[in-house]
């Protein structure tokens, strides 16, 4: 699973520890992006230019059956992550297998959590830990109209 900008977790500290000491700033999100739509690419953009380097930690195909149930993801978690890492705003994907990224972000210590403005501050995973080491979150507005679950429903009403 490691190829380009996917790499494994240990490959991945390795590269935000070689930032960090650059000086660069390490801007963190996480999410299923199970179909990727302009919600997604807009807020990635914007969490980009947060910093110098954004990492997306991708759930993978079993911790999206226990947060989203048994009927998703629709797209496999390689094919998810390869997609994220074409984006130009995407600087590094992992796939995290946990039901929260807390022990990913604890390991890379980010100087950024990102989250979707679908998210209350204080209910984002990690605020605490990287508020801890100096860091902050910030939310991002979301895009009214554009989510995954509403693609779905439109294709279900659509098309049976």
């Amino acid at each position: 699973m490691e190829q380009g900008k996917i790499l494994t977790r240990e490959k991945l500290k390795g590269e935000v520890d070689r930032l960090k000491a650059a000086g660069k700033k390490i801007v963190f999100t996480n999410g299923c992006f199970d179909i990727l739509h302009v919600g997604h690419t807009r807020y990635l953009g914007e969490a980009r230019k947060l910093g110098d380097a954004l990492v997306l930690a991708v759930n993978s195909d079993l911790s999206v059956r226990a947060i989203k149930g048994d009927k998703r993801p629709l797209v496999p978690e390689a094919e998810r992550a390869e997609v994220l890492a074409s984006l130009r705003s995407v600087d590094y994907v992992t796939i995290f297998h946990e039901e929260t990224p807390l022990a990913l972000i604890e390991f890379l210590r980010p100087d950024i959590i990102v989250k979707g403005g679908d998210w209350d501050e204080k209910n984002v995973v990690g605020r605490d830990s990287v508020g801890k080491w100096g860091g902050r979150v910030v939310i991002i507005p979301e895009v009214k109209g554009a989510s995954t679950t509403g693609i779905v429903d439109k294709i279900r009403k659509t098309y049976g």
